[in-house]
C-alpha cells in the first residue's frame, strides 16, 4: 500500500468510484430487475467495501487476492438479496454477507478435520441464518435455527462451533483510527514463580514513569488484568489504555 494506492486482483482501488447511498439503492433496483450494466457499476462502486472487510483477515496468512475474490462473491449475493424497501444502508447488510462468505471459504480450507454430517448441519444452519437475516435484517437465535432444522439447539451449537476457524492472537478486534487492539491485548498475564525476575526488572524500570502509566502497567503485568478490565477500573477507554501502555513500554525500552 503506497499513497493510498492498493492494487489487488489487478485492480487499482485508488481509482475506484465512490457511490452515494441514493445511487446504490437506484442501481440495486435496476440490477435486481436484470440490468447487467447497473450490476457491474454497483459491484465496481463497492469494491472498496470488500477491501476494507478483508483487512480483518490479513493476519491469517491467506492470499489476499483469493480473499478479495471470495469477498466479491459475498458482495454479489448482498446485491441480489438486499431489500430496498427497508430503511437500512446497503453497507450494513453487505458487510456481514461478505464476512460470512470469507469465513465459509476459510472453513472449507481449514486443516482441522470435521465429519461430513456435522459440516452439512453447519452449512444448512448457515443458510437458514442468512435467509432469516435477509428477511428480518437481524440475526436469528439458535432456537429459531434449531426449529427450522428440527434438531436440538446443542446440535446447532456444536455444528457451528466445529467449523469456526481458529482465532489468531494477532487478529484485530478494534481500532479507533490511531491504535489497533488485538486479541493478544485482551489476554491477561497470570504470573507464576518463573516470572519473578521479570517482575523485579519491571518494577525498577517503571520508577521514571508517571503515576497513570505506573498504575496501568501494574494492573496489566503485576495483577494480570486485561486492557478491558483496566479501562473499567481507571475510567478511560480501552483504546486509551492500549495507547498509554504502549507508550510506557516504549519509554522503558528507551
Amino acid at each position: 500500500m503506497y499513497n493510498n494506492k492498493v492494487v489487488i486482483c489487478g485492480v487499482d482501488t485508488s481509482k475506484l468510484p465512490l457511490l452515494k447511498e441514493a445511487q446504490k439503492i437506484s442501481l440495486i433496483k435496476e440490477a435486481q430487475s436484470g440490468n447487467l450494466s447497473a450490476r457491474e457499476e454497483l459491484i465496481s462502486g463497492n469494491l472498496r467495501l470488500v477491501l476494507s472487510v478483508i483487512q480483518r483477515f490479513t493476519s491469517r496468512g491467506e492470499n489476499l487476492d483469493d480473499l478479495f475474490q471470495v469477498g466479491c462473491i459475498g458482495l454479489i449475493k448482498a446485491i441480489d438479496n438486499f431489500d430496498t424497501t427497508l430503511l437500512v444502508k446497503f453497507s450494513t447488510y453487505a458487510v456481514p454477507m461478505i464476512i460470512g462468505e470469507i469465513r465459509r471459504y476459510l472453513r472449507d480450507n481449514n486443516s482441522v478435520r470435521v465429519s461430513r454430517s456435522i459440516k452439512d448441519t453447519a452449512y444448512r444452519a448457515m443458510q437458514i441464518k442468512e435467509r432469516l437475516m435477509a428477511e428480518r435484517q437481524e440475526e436469528p437465535t439458535i432456537n429459531e435455527i434449531a426449529s427450522e432444522l428440527e434438531i436440538e439447539e446443542s446440535e446447532v451449537v456444536i455444528a457451528l462451533e466445529s467449523i469456526v476457524s481458529p482465532m489468531s492472537l494477532y487478529d484485530p478486534i478494534y481500532s479507533d483510527g490511531v491504535d489497533t487492539i488485538f486479541v493478544l491485548d485482551q489476554v491477561g498475564d497470570n504470573n507464576d514463580d518463573r516470572n519473578w525476575l521479570n517482575e523485579i526488572s519491571l518494577r525498577e524500570a517503571i520508577k521514571n514513569l508517571n503515576a497513570r502509566e505506573k498504575h496501568i502497567l501494574s494492573l496489566r503485568f503485576m495483577q494480570g488484568k486485561t486492557q478491558m478490565e483496566v479501562s473499567k477500573e481507571i475510567g478511560i477507554s480501552q483504546a486509551q489504555v492500549s495507547r498509554l501502555e504502549k507508550g510506557a513500554i516504549d519509554k522503558i525500552k528507551a
